[in-house]
């Protein structure tokens, strides 16, 4: 966790603490009074409200209870299973809950020390990059002397409802909780990466391979301190809250809360012959209502079980909402599942660790299309490059690269009635090699990746990506819409990400005595074919060097072949247009590399603009000697520098 923490509503804890034991009071919150304004922003509540402290509610107040557990949580009036799905998953990590209630020790009540009590609490949240801490008072809402939100199965374990008010005051009143996603919490609790998956569309229920791949992949994320949670979205002719023949709520989010392969049947001595059934656990955030299929707590199954598999699986049969149920039956099951990945980036781990680059961003409006900054998506073809653009490269041959584009939370503008997520997404484009200005036309780029465009805070997607340079183009479905963003990318060595912000070379002093600029010129060396033999095995391993004033650009090598695919794309920004640019083909060797033959360009905006294959020559200008082989080129040049 990053050291420097906010302050929400630049509230001091530590300040706001002392000065209440010091004046012998209880804390109440100004930033977010016991008042009707804190619970709601647009319904009225049924009955009075009446906001108690701990204290008037039980005789022995604590935070914990034998401290903290995924079964002390359930859900009251309000409908955010969701949120207490996300609490059960933080509970079954301590790293991580002891990231949200910082010190919890010294925040716990002391009966031998009352006077330490002063009714104010803190938590910290994730919010939009950087660790927020928000500060609350004791004072929970009640009717007939109980919580009516989240409250503990123990009558005086209240840590879960103090978060909870904490929460609902970073997004502006409980009633703002009404109908979010655990993964948004979960993120907000974490900061993890949210991936969210619809086993419908996957068809996970249906081919085993993919349920395979799913449930390691899942297998790896919970080992590696992932939190998963899943739900049944609700379908024409079922609502929400409405329970399935098995058992199963609809419309409700269940946290996953053990990934297990379980063994059959008894282990002989030195023989192997049980079978593996794939399972996994869930935990109704009601704390009641379980699955009644197979492998449900008293289903037939179980007997199949050694008691010493049982014991180690934690099996209890009451109506805890906690239950087993085989992999195959949660992919026909349950439609939609998030996984919150926390990403490792420590340097002494010993699972793999991702290279971390975040970047903060925002769409904004401007009438002038070299600063408009808010294009809209892909389909927008005259405006879709008036888009944040950031530029990345993958050193590697190939690497896997994670995306996470996440926009500002917008529960806060529930009150104003824009309280919902934008669509949002995002587009990769392959560039050119040495590209450090705004793209302003699409030619020569390759488009490698399309995240789904969806109205959910996050818009996660995972890729392999070979070695280059790579654009991130960031956009809200629609054009012309303003928000702010931020952008995470994780990949195995670092990227350089960063933003382009100039669309051409600036004019300097030094411009006036070197010269600046007059054309801008795109190539790509798509391949060469019929290239000179260079080894025993009748190939060659070759690469382009492209040269321009006194620029040079370097291909990879293609190995053992005289028929090589380099889709190389380079960009020159050219002082001196009669000059021109030449395209070499090299044979790479261990002491020298040997020269196969050449083609002159003259690249001026009259040329050409589709495919072309050019004969290589021997050195010399355009006459020399034709040599074996050809290259096949797109060229694109412009005197108009933010035309390309």
């Amino acid at each position: 966790m990053s050291s420097s923490v906010q302050l929400f509503r630049d509230q001091k804890y530590h300040e706001l603490k002392g000065q209440c034991i010091q004046q012998r009071r209880l804390f109440e919150d100004p930033e977010f009074p016991a008042s009707d304004e804190s619970l709601f922003y647009q319904s009225a509540p049924p009955r009075k409200v009446e906001w108690k402290r701990p204290k008037d509610l039980c005789e022995d107040p604590h935070l914990f209870v034998n401290g903290i557990s995924s079964h002390d949580l359930h859900q009251g009036t309000l409908g955010n299973c969701w949120f207490v799905a996300a609490c059960s998953c933080l509970a079954l990590r301590k790293s991580l809950w002891q990231q949200v209630i910082p010190d919890f020790n010294e925040q716990e009540w002391d009966p031998k020390n009352p006077e330490k009590y002063a009714g104010i609490f803190r938590f910290r949240f994730w919010c939009f990059g950087e660790w927020t801490e928000v500060v609350v008072d004791d004072l929970l809402p009640t009717m007939d002397g109980k919580l009516i939100y989240c409250h503990s199965n123990v009558k005086n374990e209240f840590w879960s409802a103090l978060l909870e008010k904490a929460y609902a005051k970073l997004a502006g009143s409980y009633e703002s909780l009404d109908g979010g996603s655990a993964a948004d919490a979960i993120v907000d609790f974490t900061g993890a990466v949210a991936e969210s998956i619809d086993l419908v569309q996957g068809k996970y229920g249906e081919i085993i391979s993919e349920q395979i791949k799913l449930f390691e992949d899942l297998l790896k994320a919970h080992k590696r301190g992932g939190l998963i949670s899943c739900y049944i979205t609700a379908s024409s002719g079922s609502t929400n809250e409405m329970e399935t023949e098995m058992g199963l709520v609809i419309g409700h989010a269940y946290s996953v809360t053990a990934i297990r392969k379980l063994r059959l049947g008894e282990r002989l001595m030195f023989s192997f012959k049980a079978e593996k059934l794939f399972m996994i656990r869930l935990r109704n955030p009601w704390g009641k209502r379980e699955w009644n299929g197979a492998w449900s707590d008293n289903s037939e199954e179980w007997k199949k079980v050694s008691s010493s598999e049982c014991k180690s699986l934690g099996l209890t049969l009451e109506n805890d909402g906690e239950f087993w149920m085989t992999f195959e039956d949660w992919c026909k099951n349950f439609t939609d599942v998030d996984i919150c990945r926390i990403v490792n980036t420590s340097y002494f781990s010993i699972h793999k660790t991702w290279e971390k680059k975040m970047m903060c961003g925002a769409w904004t409006k401007n009438s002038e299309p070299l600063l408009n900054r808010s294009g809209g998506c892909f389909d927008n073809k005259e405006t879709f490059l008036q888009n944040p653009q950031y530029i990345f490269d993958v050193k590697k041959t190939e690497d896997k690269v994670l995306v996470s584009l996440q926009q500002e939370d917008r529960r806060k503008y529930k009150k104003e009635g824009k309280g919902d997520s934008i669509p949002i997404g995002f587009e990769i484009f392959k560039v050119e090699d040495n590209r450090s200005y705004r793209l302003h036309k699409l030619t020569v780029q390759e488009r490698v990746a399309t995240s789904l465009y969806i109205n959910t805070r996050t818009v996660f997607l995972k890729r392999i990506l070979k070695q280059g340079r790579y654009i991130l183009i960031p956009t809200t479905y629609h054009p012309g819409i303003i928000t702010k963003f931020i952008l995470r990318l994780f990949t195995d060595v670092p990227s350089k990400l960063r933003e382009l912000k100039a669309d051409k070379p600036k004019m300097t002093c030094w411009s006036l005595l070197c010269g600046y600029p007059r054309r801008v010129t795109q190539i790509k060396i798509h391949s060469a074919e019929g290239l000179q033999k260079q080894d025993r095995s009748g190939g060659a391993d070759p690469y382009v060097l492209i040269k321009c004033e006194n620029q040079n650009m370097r291909s990879p090598v293609q190995h053992d072949t005289t028929s090589a695919v380099f889709d190389t794309q380079v960009i020159f920004y050219r002082k001196n247009i009669d000059s021109p640019i030449i395209v070499q083909v090299w044979n790479s060797n261990v002491l020298c590399d040997q020269f196969l033959g050449q083609a002159v360009l003259a690249a001026s905006p009259s040329d050409p603009r589709e495919q072309q294959t050019l004969q290589l020559r021997g050195r010399g200008g355009r006459e020399a000697a034709e040599v074996p082989g050809h290259i096949t080129v797109k060229v694109f040049s412009s005197d108009d520098l933010v035309e390309l």
